[in-house]
């Protein structure tokens, strides 16, 4: 009869290998499901003023190439009025982007100050009639405050705004400091007109701050983050609400979307909530519409804000830090400056 195997004993370097194999695996497990519980905290949660990782967005290095496209965008059915530069019935375009084109192509900074800031197309063939294509460049005295001559669904016209070098900022005033932000008006037209219509009131009683977070340490100081290491919490931004005390709030339309970096000022959702980033997030992909971006020695004011004293809370399943006491702004003009 055969003799029967008979399995060895483990010893004590065996022991320790399957243990190790244990943990191993366990890590593996748990870091796979952490990553689902963490990405599946959708942008929808942002409607509850939160932010989170989203992983369908996020795509690859191709984001920041993309990030340099041009934008050239306008409101439909407004026709800003100012002097012109370009008679629109000597000057036709197919498309309201080439009209936009033509009078950013005069507000190239190499040649002094913007000839052109306004640009006005007529976009419908059936209520412009032989006014169809036309494109009127045009110049305002003042371009926080640009002249409105008609606005509505019965306008034909799509209008737009330029603001060339040392143009077109505002302040976020705040206890801290304030907060120098460069607007965007060709990518984000109706952020903007919001924005300057805050400006026009002069006052933005109920604006604040209501939640920071830092940079943690996922990413460095200059904002790009760092290899293995988590991407919040902390999400390394200041939010806050941009809605005066008095006015009736229109949400926004989904602008241009770029890859949000550091400095970036954009709405969450359709606003009135909104965030300025101490960091690139990648992560995030094109989730959200940028409308303006803090000039760079300005951003320690922000970081300023997000080391005060907070308190946990958890929005839509997501960790979050909230003031203690929300920091108060308002949006101020600023003249400008020729140096940006």
């Amino acid at each position: 009869m055969g003799r029967k195997y008979k399995e060895p004993e483990p010893t004590v370097g065996n022991r320790l290998i399957l243990l190790l194999v244990c943990l191993v695996s366990c890590g593996l497990v748990y870091a796979f499901v952490s990553a689902v519980h963490i990405t599946n905290q959708r942008p929808s949660a942002l409607k509850l003023e939160s932010l989170a990782l989203d992983e369908d967005r996020a795509t690859t290095i191709e984001i920041f190439e993309a990030d340099n496209r041009g934008c050239c965008r306008g409101i439909e059915n407004l026709e800003l009025w100012g002097a012109a530069v370009k008679w629109g019935s000597e000057f036709k375009f197919n498309n309201s982007e080439g009209c936009c084109n033509a009078c950013k192509s005069m507000c190239t900074g190499k040649d002094g100050p913007c000839l052109c800031d306004t640009w006005v197309f007529c976009g419908n063939r059936r209520t412009c009639g032989s006014k169809f294509g036309e494109c009127w460049l045009k110049k305002q005295k003042d371009n926080l405050a640009p002249g409105r001559q008609e606005a509505g669904e019965v306008v034909s016209w799509t209008s737009g705004l330029i603001y060339g070098k040392g143009e077109g900022i505002v302040g976020m005033e705040t206890e801290y400091g304030t907060l120098h932000i460069k607007l965007f008006p060709d990518c984000a037209p109706h952020s903007v007109a919001y924005i300057l219509g805050l400006l026009a009131l002069h006052h933005c009683a109920g604006c604040h701050f209501y939640r920071s977070e830092g940079r943690g340490q996922s990413w460095d100081s200059a904002g790009n983050h760092i290899n293995n290491a988590a991407f919040g919490p902390p999400f390394a931004l200041i939010q806050g609400m941009l809605e005066a005390q008095g006015t009736t709030f229109k949400e926004i339309p989904e602008e241009d979307c770029p890859t949000i970096r550091r400095g970036s000022v954009a709405w969450i959702g359709s606003g009135p909530a909104f965030f300025i980033s101490l960091a690139n997030h990648v992560e995030w992909g094109r989730a959200y519409t940028v409308f303006g971006s803090v000039l760079p020695e300005d951003m320690d004011i922000a970081e300023r804000i997000a080391t005060l004293p907070t308190k946990s809370d958890v929005w839509n399943n997501v960790k979050v830090s909230v003031l203690e006491k929300p920091v108060p702004l308002s949006i101020q003009r600023i003249k400008k400056r020729q140096d940006i």
